[in-house]
């Protein structure tokens, strides 16, 4: 790596931001080419992403891990086909290790700024440990990076314990405690069963009822004989990832409204609750109240029988006020508690990095962005050049894996760097009209999408428009097909010479 302490200032040519799954594949892929002129900024002490700062009990991956994880980093040792969040956590520090670039990686570094110079045509970061400068600038952050928790009228006056799922904490017992627990999303049905099992009592707080899968019935754990077949074999784990990865596909064109499959769907998830909940009350307040695939649908884990326990109280409505220890729903129902325990998501659709990235003339991304995210390929946008926004703007999924879509976005960065590398580009910025072009053709694909139209709100469109801004409305293998591969004519180029 070459560096220059002119100024104080590090010089690089690709610096990322973030060392989660984005940021530590992009490392594998340069490294690889024997690229080594690259800085990855991570603000924690461990890279990791989610899977380090999840750690709550139960916290696992819905998605088979054969297919959440690096199709060129194959792993022969998953435990289950839906790996525990600490295997994961695992798996990509042993990438790092195995790929050889913890040099490359600077751990407890926080970004604090990043501006464009228009004269140098380089990027200057400012962290807390020191300045860099880079002709490549990656955000690599991801969406499930900054938790999102409700302001609740009298919160500062609860004597108890308070922490969100994604910064949980060790150190307060939780054995025979009264907790409160926000939400029903994918984190809070996993973290549901493990504190039933240890508390006096339970108050689940729901605004919203969530679908499920129905349970495939598959055996959760590999065998030793078939770790040792991953082994030796790898072909078949790459058999496994194509064959989940189609049967994923499948799961998309409901979300689509086709009516004959999106019946089918809803008719399976409500079909597995009723069998599940036989108290017809209870029942009905388990019923979701909008179209399935609206809000992500859930793994079945143990949530119905879990909500049926003698120590739970299902509160079929939002956490609107605390009053000392007294936690009150929207129907004005009140309980008593020890603990608030917040699995509210996080802050997606406008990132907290965007309002420190300034490009050309001192705009932040965020202003971009006051009307929703938006970005040519899901990762350029005008303004902001030699930027590569990943896990940005149409980037998730609900029905496949996210990784599938973050190799297509690193292979767009490795593609982009070899084009500018060959032809001595210096500075590229793609041009409005390739980003409205694109920008217009997902919003004709997100018309009558469950999104838009299944009656919730949910966090992949943008409350300020209601811009479907943060999933893509169209199959996983669609997005590898349009946005994997450098186009040079959504861009204006200009060369060294």
């Amino acid at each position: 790596m070459s560096q220059s302490q002119t100024h104080n200032v590090t010089d690089v040519e690709v610096l990322a931001i973030g060392a989660g799954f984005t940021g530590i594949g992009l490392g594998i892929k340069l490294t690889r080419q024997g690229f080594h002129d690259f800085v990855i900024l991570e603000r924690e002490g461990d890279v990791g992403g989610t899977w380090r700062d999840n750690t709550y009990p139960g916290v696992a991956c819905d998605v088979p891990a054969h297919l959440y994880s690096f199709s060129f980093k194959l792993n022969p040792n998953w435990s289950k086909i839906q790996a525990p969040g600490g295997e994961i956590w695992d798996y990509l520090r042993d990438c790092v290790t195995d790929e050889g670039f913890w040099d490359n990686i600077r751990l407890n570094t926080d970004v604090t700024r990043a501006r464009w110079n228009e004269d140098s045509k380089r990027w200057f970061v400012e962290t807390t440990n020191g300045t860099w400068s880079a002709k490549f600038l990656v955000t690599a952050c991801g969406h499930l990076s900054d938790t999102r928790t409700p302001e609740i009228d009298g919160l500062d006056t609860f004597p108890g314990d308070i922490f969100h799922t994604a910064r949980w904490n060790h150190n307060i017992p939780l054995e025979g405690k009264r907790i409160a627990l926000v939400g029903t999303g994918a984190s809070a049905v996993q973290v549901f069963p493990e504190l039933q099992a240890i508390a006096e009592s339970v108050v689940l707080f729901q605004r919203s009822a969530p679908y499920f899968f129905i349970p495939s019935g598959k055996h959760q754990a590999f065998t030793d004989a078939q770790r040792r077949l991953f082994a030796r074999y790898p072909q078949a784990m790459r058999d496994i990832r194509s064959e989940i990865f189609w049967y994923s596909e499948g799961n998309f064109p409901p979300r689509v409204q086709v009516p004959k499959l999106l019946e089918k769907a809803r008719n399976a998830s409500l079909k597995y609750l009723q069998e599940s909940i036989a108290d017809p009350e209870l029942r009905a307040k388990l019923t979701p109240n909008y179209e399935i695939g609206c809000k992500r649908i859930l793994g079945p884990g143990r949530f119905y029988a879990t909500i049926l326990q003698d120590n739970v109280t299902l509160e079929a409505s939002a956490l609107t006020r605390v009053d000392g220890s007294s936690v009150y729903g929207a129907n004005g129902d009140g309980y008593e508690v020890d603990v608030i325990v917040f699995a509210t998501g996080f802050d997606a659709t406008e990132p907290k990095f965007a309002s420190i990235i300034f490009g050309v003339g001192g705009q932040t991304l965020a202003d971009s962005w006051k009307d929703g995210m938006k970005a040519t390929a899901s990762i350029s946008t005008p303004g902001f050049p030699n930027l590569f926004i990943t896990n940005g703007p149409n980037t998730s999924l609900g029905h496949n894996s996210a990784v599938y879509i973050i190799e297509s976005q690193i292979d767009y960065i490795i593609d982009t760097l070899n084009y500018v590398n060959t032809h001595h580009v210096e500075r590229i910025e793609t041009t409005p009209e390739s980003e409205q072009e694109y920008v217009d053709s997902v919003a004709a694909r997100a018309v009558g999408s469950v999104w838009l139209a299944g009656g919730c709100n949910n966090w992949y469109v943008d409350r300020r428009t209601q811009r479907l801004t943060v999933s893509w409305p169209d199959f996983a293998y669609q997005f590898r097909q349009e946005n994997a591969k450098f186009n040079p004519t959504d861009y204006v180029l200009e060369s060294v010479f």
